[in-house]
């Protein structure tokens, strides 16, 4: 299992829009594996995925991801637990994935655009 460190410890996140799974992990601290997990156990993981399904993390994703993480290694509650202890933010979350969709809907449409022009 991966050596909790602590949040301070990690990088510092950088400002770009969208993050890969990779950069994600490097960023937490936290196998790609894990996270791919994660997003099974916690709704308010919900990276946006563009062709392959490939995963594209934003900074707000990243941020969840090191509370995540230091609810299970550093402060030892269980899943169920921080999905609960981070269920108190659903209505946020829902927020959150709608203006996701939102965004993911806007670059396939300027992405349409940019072929249409050619």
């Amino acid at each position: 299992m991966l050596e909790a460190k602590n949040n301070n410890e990690l990088p510092a996140i950088p400002g770009k829009r969208y993050f890969t799974i990779g950069e994600v992990s490097e960023l937490c601290g936290v196998k790609p594996h894990v996270l791919r997990y994660w997003e099974q156990e916690f709704p308010q993981l919900k990276p946006v995925k563009r062709r392959g399904n490939r995963r594209y993390y934003q900074r707000q994703d990243v941020i969840v991801i090191r509370q995540i993480r230091s609810l299970l290694y550093e402060q030892g509650f269980t899943i169920g637990g921080a999905r609960n202890k981070l269920g108190g933010d659903e209505a946020r979350t829902d927020v959150s994935q709608s203006q996701q969709i939102v965004r993911q809907v806007r670059l396939e449409l300027e992405e349409v655009l940019r072929i249409l022009r050619r």
